[in-house]
């Protein structure tokens, strides 16, 4: 069962999932901020296997030793994180969903690495590094 769709900027890459999402938070680690050219990227968890691509492939790309990123090759736009250490899961850029309400954030993440200017203004968990 299909729960949400989405895919890259120019509709080269498609994917869907399909369950709940094990999270979903707002990560404001130097890396993602980079990545996405934002101040903070949003992201869904999910199993791995509830996931699949269903148009197209991305580009991985090694931004860490353990850590892999896919994106669009033909306009960049970021869609997935996987992280060696949970092989299993896969984050998904939020912002990438057809429908991005859909999975609203619980939390943020790597606070510690946050831009002065860019101030919090919501009453969401806030984590210095990563959740425990």
């Amino acid at each position: 069962m299909t729960v949400a769709e989405g895919g890259c900027y120019c509709g080269s890459v498609r994917y869907s999932i399909s369950g709940e999402p094990l999270s979903s938070g707002i990560c404001h680690c130097r890396s993602c901020r980079k990545i996405a050219a934002a101040p903070r990227l949003p992201f869904i968890t999910f199993m791995l296997d509830q996931f699949r691509f269903t148009k197209g492939a991305p580009i991985d790309f090694h931004s860490s030793s353990p850590v892999t990123r896919s994106f669009c090759g033909r306009c960049g736009t970021p869609l997935t994180y996987r992280h060696a250490d949970y092989p299993d899961r896969l984050d998904i850029m939020s912002c990438s969903l057809d429908d991005p309400e859909r999975f609203p954030p619980t939390h943020h993440l790597w606070v510690s690495h946050r831009i002065d200017w860019d101030r919090i203004a919501d009453d969401l968990a806030i984590h210095e590094t990563f959740p425990k």
